[in-house]
């Protein structure tokens, strides 16, 4: 079955607002850098669809990220952490979504390495309570759970090589085994209980609204401060870069054409070293901020590399493209060059961005 067809589903927003409408879509994580995003770029698009946002607002989630959009008839805001299955009942039964896109999850390498139970709790246990209210609910067999996974759970590549969709997974870090864990669930719900499901993988995101602990804002944040520019190792990992809004089109897409079923990885075919990419952001904050490249590159510092990093990943997006007719719009310079700019613009979510970390850190 391709598509996603619903029947209608009446709601009342938080300004008491009421509407009868044909799709009801359940955003985890919106509040999030990708899922604040999808919710930025497509809430204003399609003022027939009701967009429920779910996020717990850990340190990650930032309510500021969807402000522009938080009046909006068709959107509303439920806190709510996916670990307490009572909660995620509640969210469901309050609003009968008939679709889900599952972007919640403790996303940040460094921290699962160091808080390794959260990581698992909530990607785990987590995407198990969504699972289980679509599973109470749905009946129809029309509705669709979209899960974003990411290209990690493939885990580190040869130079020669690429991963598809069938490849096997050899995940590295608890962030990637727990993603690959919530995998496994999402498929076994699909073939024990017919459960209609797609899953995506994605490579490395980047854009606005990405917390500076991520490689790409963090580097602009600290260019901003003056400080230093760690890199680990040599900086020679290499990973593809894939622009935040090209990401959530081809989710959209999925969402709408996928084979129920599917699994589709979603790639920018855009591979770069870290080091190589760090020398272009200076490149690009320089050109943007009048200041010179050359001084500014003397703010790069090698430290030591992190347990169990991986080499390289490199995913093979043939599939979405064939199948679906989905391929990146934005180029990484276009996209680099945009995000730059939109932290430049916004320094004062960069301030509250750092202070949040700065606090959960401390």
């Amino acid at each position: 079955m391709t598509g996603l067809q619903t029947p209608k589903n009446r709601g009342t927003n938080r300004h008491g607002y009421c509407f009868e409408l044909e799709m009801v879509i359940l955003v985890t994580g919106g509040c999030g850098f990708i899922g604040s995003n999808f919710l930025v770029r497509y809430v204003p698009r399609h003022p027939e669809i009701k967009f429920v946002n779910l996020d717990a607002l850990t340190y990650a989630g930032v309510p500021e990220s969807v402000a522009t959009i938080s009046e909006s008839p068709n959107y509303v805001f439920e806190q709510c952490d996916l670990r307490h299955s009572n909660a995620v009942n509640r969210v469901w039964q309050t609003h009968e979504p008939n679709a889900v896109i599952h972007f919640a999850a403790e996303t940040h390498v460094d921290r699962s390495i160091r808080r390794p139970m959260e990581a698992v709790e909530t990607n785990v246990i987590g995407t198990l309570h969504v699972l289980e209210a679509a599973r109470a609910a749905w009946k129809t067999g029309s509705e669709r759970f979209v899960h974003i996974s990411t290209d990690e759970v493939y885990g580190s590549v040869k130079d020669d090589e690429s991963t598809t969709e069938d490849s096997a997974y050899h995940p590295s870090s608890p962030y990637s085994a727990g993603k690959a864990a919530s995998d496994h669930l999402v498929r076994a719900w699909a073939k024990t209980f017919r459960l209609p499901i797609n899953i995506t993988h994605c490579s490395n995101n980047f854009g606005p609204r990405q917390l500076p602990e991520k490689l790409i804002p963090r580097m602009i944040a600290r260019l901003q401060a003056g400080e230093s520019l760690p890199v680990y190792g040599q900086g020679l990992n290499r990973r593809d870069w894939l622009f935040v809004d090209d990401h959530n089109d081809a989710i959209w897409t999925v969402l709408h054409k996928g084979e129920v079923g599917e699994t589709y990885d979603i790639g920018a075919d855009h591979e770069v070293a870290n080091i190589d990419l760090v020398r272009e952001l200076i490149r690009v904050v320089a050109d943007e901020t009048g200041r010179d490249a050359n001084a500014l590159e003397q703010q790069i510092e090698f430290v030591e590399d992190r347990p169990g990093h991986d080499w390289r990943y490199a995913i093979d997006c043939t599939k979405i493209k064939r199948e679906l007719g989905w391929a990146p719009a934005v180029s990484f310079h276009d996209g680099l060059r945009n995000t730059v700019r939109w932290y430049l613009s916004n320094p004062e979510w960069l301030a509250a961005a750092r202070r949040q970390l700065e606090a959960v850190h401390a």
